[in-house]
């Protein structure tokens, strides 16, 4: 039973070209492993446009996201603004307190505790 060669993927990533070419002449084992790896490159050049289309399809669908994005804030932030109603009900710092939610205190704002 004959060894197979394992120098191929030695060669291929980390010998130079040349020296890649010439043991590939003269063994069959790399030939072979040669021509699978071409096989594969042709598939993968074969399919590079639909993935390339796919990828600039969802970059401009994560632009309009941002877009719709900001434009529904500026919209919401606007109405909140000009809308007196709504901006004395939202405003930044007023919290309920115990007091405020009808639980019984005591003279220093805590629960009272029997």
């Amino acid at each position: 039973m004959k060894d197979r060669c394992t120098k191929y993927e030695g060669l291929f990533i980390f010998g130079d070209e040349e020296t890649l070419i010439q043991h590939i002449e003269n063994c069959e084992d790399c030939r072979k492993e040669q021509e699978v790896m071409d096989k594969v490159s042709e598939l993968l050049k074969e399919v590079k446009p639909y993935y390339i289309s796919k990828r600039r399809n969802t970059a401009k669908l994560k632009i309009a996201c941002a877009m719709l994005t900001i434009m529904l804030s500026t919209v919401t932030m606007g109405v909140v603004n000009f809308n007196t109603d709504i901006s004395d009900i939202i405003k930044y710092g007023n919290t309920l307190s115990a007091e405020d939610l009808g639980l019984p205190v005591d003279a220093y704002g805590l629960l009272m505790v029997e």
